[in-house]
């Protein structure tokens, strides 16, 4: 069964933060209920403190919304709430406008007046603030928040005709609307911001492997352009002196025939991997892979005494369980651990992310490395160990040999 534990965990960086600022924002919703609403009946009386209870948790619902909406919004998932801005915007106004007119024109009393005002500056505060998170452009924003400001030590000007009350309403309500706004732009930019890099660390993966894509292409084309070239000179050339009776054709063919032979070893050789990889290489280059990506990476062992055909085969386990973390999981650890267990090395791979357990996809990935391993009689064992913890690990028969265990 599943617990809240695990719904966390399973979640990538970009969606914990999402989850963290619809949270956070639908907090000040309810906040905005539970704190401002329910004291307002006691405070105002039933009748007039009910309809400004049913005010603000009016306003409080299409806050809601508006984050729900907004989020979605940044994300790119769908359309700017133009509507619900609106309708936000016009119902701040009037739920601010009618707390004001309530200190001015209502009952008497220190309660009444407190009550009145507490709704003034949170629907005013939380509503402008959670409006920002809908907002495109500073000018806009600034613009947002300077009118309703503005609104309202206009308002409150018109009601009361005192000047000092209405320049103290308006730096109020931009002091305190302003300092919201600032916080849901600065949640929106750290949104995108995350969303980004996590945009980038895939987009760095498949810039990888396209690499090594184009490197196995322009050794193909290094071998077999060349080799086909001469091919097709002495396969003319054998054609001419054929044609001629000449004896030297035979040569020539059997030159062709020794060509394509050797063109088949090399094409095998570059499709294998058999131009040797180095496993040291590999596990610096991993760490620092991995380190740069934020994901906390040891490695410990060393390569060095291990014969090219064990380091070459484990090298593109390395490389290949490097590339799966990146782009397959949600990892903030990530271990990698070099060493000899009776007359076998053995490399492990673990990490946390709870999506590691990726096969790479296609018919590559693990089941290229069990094949890679396979041609040095080395194992490949993937899968779960723990909630949320997927190890991989590859042992290649060794005779004779030692590694010591290090940290690198």
């Amino acid at each position: 069964m599943r617990g809240p534990g695990t719904w966390w965990r399973g979640k990538s960086t970009p969606a914990k933060v999402e989850t963290y600022t619809r949270l956070s924002f639908h907090f000040f919703a309810l906040v905005e209920v539970l704190t401002i609403a329910l004291p307002v009946t006691g405070e105002a009386g039933p009748e007039l403190g009910g309809w400004l209870m049913l005010a603000v948790c009016a306003h409080a619902v299409v806050c809601a919304l508006i984050v729900s909406r907004a989020v979605d919004w940044v994300c790119g998932r769908r359309e700017q709430p133009v509507r619900l801005l609106v309708t936000l915007g016009a119902l701040t106004a009037a739920v601010a406008a009618t707390a004001l007119a309530v200190v001015q024109y209502g009952p008497k009393g220190d309660g009444v007046d407190t009550a009145a005002g507490t709704v003034f500056s949170v629907v005013m505060f939380f509503g402008v603030g959670i409006m920002a998170l809908a907002v495109h452009g500073r000018r806009r924003l600034c613009a947002v928040v300077a009118g309703f400001a503005a609104g309202a030590g206009l308002f409150v000007l018109l009601i009361s005709g005192s000047a000092l009350a209405a320049l103290v309403i308006a730096l109020i309500s931009l002091l305190g609307s302003g300092s919201f706004a600032f916080v849901a732009v600065f949640s929106v930019w750290l949104l995108k911001a995350v969303y980004e890099l996590d945009e980038a660390r895939e987009t760095r993966a498949r810039l990888a492997v396209a690499e090594e894509r184009l490197r196995f292409g322009r050794d193909l084309h290094d071998v077999m352009g060349r080799n086909l070239a001469v091919i097709a000179l002495k396969s003319e050339l054998a054609v001419q002196l054929a044609r001629r009776g000449r004896p030297e054709a035979v040569e020539q063919m059997i030159e062709v025939q020794r060509i394509a032979q050797e063109s088949q070893r090399e094409v095998r050789d570059v499709v294998r991997g058999y131009r040797e990889a180095d496993l040291g290489v590999e596990l610096t280059g991993a760490q620092g892979v991995l380190t740069a990506a934020g994901i906390a990476c040891e490695v410990t062992g060393e390569a060095a005494g291990l014969p090219v055909e064990v380091q070459s085969a484990l090298a593109w386990v390395v490389r290949e369980a490097t590339t799966n973390v990146l782009r397959h999981g949600n990892a903030e650890r990530c271990a990698v651990g070099v060493r000899v267990s009776e007359g076998r090395v053995v490399l492990t791979v673990e990490n946390d992310g709870a999506a590691g357990a990726s096969d790479g996809g296609g018919g590559s990935g693990l089941t290229g490395l069990r094949e890679r391993l396979a041609a040095v009689d080395g194992t490949l064992e993937a899968g779960r160990v723990d909630e949320g913890v997927f190890r991989l690990v590859a042992e290649v028969p060794l005779t004779g040999a030692g590694v010591r265990e290090v940290t690198v």
